[in-house]
């Protein structure tokens, strides 16, 4: 039941929407970031709609705040739902993180102490992410930048327990598992061998700031060599899966930044088929992909959305 491999994409970002609504660039799908487009009914909403009618468009969140212990927020909840309604996209995706307290938000995405206590408690508010939305949830594994001493279960744990319990789909940053285990002296070989990978969506590739003593996620620079070199053995472990290139600093011309995501094929298997926007279903034909990732065993109504 896994999804279906978009191919290679691009985050959609401002500084590139007169190229793309010039040019309508052979790209095989757009990642949204979802509170740049969800409070807008200007033109970030109307060019997000002109790239939905001929893209496949993923929805990214990064103020969801799923580890928080604030309340869910609910209003933030129904402009999503509104604009995935509006947009239809791929999937909706966000963060293993919390971003604030006591309603303030610290616009970062800030790490979880991984405990059987927080695995509960994010998986209670997962499903009822899920169940507001109408449609499974995608996390990602967030950068991080030191080890909390409270932590007892490793983070591929965490979240293919987080899978087995919500339902949810994945999605793997490659440049935040290097980056976090730069950081917090572990292998990444070995944190992608142990990562549910079956449960894996969505891939994110990346740049980053190496300081010496650290790295900082930037996403500001060209993916580097032992990223790409990560993402070799990501892609084996997955057997594929759509790909992304997140550039959010700093951000060069549109076509630089496509070459630096075509630079993926140097790394991927053969058998890798991108999907043609042509061989993509009419989008009156698309039916809400709310079960692409559901375990038979928790199949319910609420998945059987049309």
């Amino acid at each position: 039941m896994a999804a279906r491999n978009l191919g290679l994409g691009l985050g959609l970002r401002n500084v590139h929407f007169e190229h793309i609504l010039n040019e309508w660039p052979q790209v095989e799908w757009f990642e949204a970031i979802s509170e740049n487009f969800m409070d807008s009914g200007g033109r970030p909403r109307y060019v997000l709609r002109q790239v939905a009618e001929r893209y496949p468009v993923v929805l990214h969140g990064v103020s969801l705040s799923i580890g928080s212990t604030d309340p869910l927020n609910f209003i933030y909840l129904a402009r999503l739902k509104a604009l995935a309604a509006e947009v239809r996209p791929a999937w909706v995706s966000d963060h293993l993180c919390w971003t604030g307290v006591l309603a303030r938000n610290s616009h970062d995405l800030l790490p979880m102490p991984l405990t059987e206590e927080s695995l509960a408690h994010v998986a209670a508010r997962v499903i009822q992410v899920q169940d507001f939305l109408e449609r499974p949830l995608v996390l990602e594994n967030p950068s991080t930048y030191l080890a909390f001493t409270q932590s007892t279960i490793p983070e591929p744990d965490f979240l293919r327990e987080l899978v087995a319990r919500t339902g949810c789909g994945l999605l793997l940053d490659v440049n935040n598992v290097y980056v976090t285990c730069f950081n917090t002296d572990a292998d990444p070989r070995a944190y992608l061998q142990s990562f549910p990978t079956e449960s894996v969506v969505q891939m994110h590739l990346a740049g980053h700031q190496h300081c010496g003593t650290h790295i900082i996620d930037t996403h500001d620079r060209p993916v580097l060599p032992d990223v790409w070199e990560l993402f070799r053995l990501a892609w084996q472990l997955t057997g594929g899966v759509s790909t992304l290139l997140e550039w959010d600093g700093n951000i060069p011309a549109f076509g630089e930044c496509h070459a630096e995501i075509l630079k993926a094929r140097n790394y991927i298997g053969q058998h890798f088929v991108p999907a043609s926007i042509e061989d993509l279903p009419a989008r009156d034909a698309v039916s809400n992909p709310v079960d692409f990732l559901v375990p038979q065993v928790m199949r319910d109504t609420r998945w059987e959305q049309a």
